[in-house]
């Protein structure tokens, strides 16, 4: 059994970019452009029963993190349309915890966040491609921590945001031989 960090962090730890180039940003587009698919294709297989286990003690279930992502990502694409809309915004966080608590984390058909995580995507992607450099140095103020975010590294927050999740339930699914 890996470790609950491990666990906890299947493809590591988020670390802020130093250095990007255009190349970088592209290839942290298309991966975000191909999460929806990867995200379907992880799940496909799984029973409910299945998606009702969750990917390390006292930790979500895989319905939980299918849930989550499309609401967490249509959080930071709002967080997008601020701060290219608003000078410096302070963005609205949420509870992710709570949100997880909820009915429809906890007995919603899956379909529905997968269909949503699609559309959303496709939408994002769109706004994406089409920033400039200087759409990409903008920044928003996140309330918890102070720190200035620059759309550009959120983008790859987000990039590994949906990889992480993903990872989760492809870990969970090569321990129990799914």
């Amino acid at each position: 059994m890996p470790s609950l960090e491990k666990l906890r962090y299947p493809i590591g730890k988020f670390e802020w970019p130093k250095i990007i180039d255009p190349t970088d940003i592209h290839q942290c587009i298309n991966r975000i452009e191909t999460l929806p698919l990867r995200f379907r294709k992880a799940v496909e297989t799984l029973t409910e029963e299945q998606l009702d286990v969750a990917y390390r003690p006292e930790g979500w279930t895989l319905r939980q993190v299918v849930h989550h992502v499309p609401d967490s990502h249509l959080n930071s694409y709002i967080r997008f349309k601020w701060t290219l809309t608003e000078n410096k915004p302070v963005i609205k966080a949420y509870d992710e915890v709570a949100w997880a608590e909820l009915p429809d984390y906890k007995t919603a058909p899956i379909a529905t966040s997968l269909d949503f995580l699609e559309l959303l995507h496709s939408k994002w992607v769109y706004l994406l491609r089409a920033l400039t450099d200087e759409n990409l140095e903008k920044t928003f103020i996140h309330p918890e921590s102070g720190h200035e975010i620059t759309l550009k590294s959120n983008l790859f927050l987000y990039e590994w945001h949906g990889d992480h999740h993903l990872g989760h339930i492809e870990q969970t699914k090569t321990l129990n031989g799914w």
